[in-house]
């Protein structure tokens, strides 16, 4: 199962963090090269424990829906986004957040399993992995200077 370990450090509080990156309106601020918009379940605020969304953007040229779950849920330390459905087979996002020097560390954890067996796993190795790690690494850089700004 591909997985992509990310962290970020943001010189903000951790409660700070922890609600923007449960934030659906930062969420769309930071994909906006991908049209992507909340059109179901939770559409604006902050995304808490059991809630869905359901977003829809262009990847690769295709408009897909996407719609995950909270299913766990720790105010400030962490929480869970899964997928109920979409692209991929399956996904796990954990956010996790550790107030460390002055700040906060942030740590992605998103596992997935890529639809189609062996084309998925192709897929993964030549782009679907780097371009998934881009997309959350613009997402946390898009956190991090709304944390730092405020």
């Amino acid at each position: 199962m591909p997985t992509i370990h990310l962290e970020t450090f943001i010189l903000a509080d951790t409660h700070e963090v922890f609600d923007l990156a449960r934030s659906i309106d930062l969420h769309i601020v930071s994909t906006k090269q991908t049209n992507e918009r909340a059109v179901a379940g939770k559409t604006s605020g902050l995304i808490e424990l059991n809630e869905t969304v359901t977003w829809q953007a262009k990847h690769f040229g295709i408009v897909q829906k996407l719609t995950t779950q909270i299913t766990e849920y720790q105010k400030p330390d962490y929480f869970v986004d899964e997928q109920l459905s979409g692209a991929f087979k399956s996904f796990k996002h954990e956010h996790r957040f550790e107030a460390k020097d002055g700040g906060t560390l942030m740590t992605d954890v998103f596992q997935y399993v890529s639809p189609l067996g062996f084309l998925g796993k192709l897929a993964d190795r030549i782009i679907l992995k780097k371009y998934m790690e881009s997309l959350l690494r613009l997402r946390n850089e898009v956190i991090r200077e709304h944390a730092e700004r405020h």
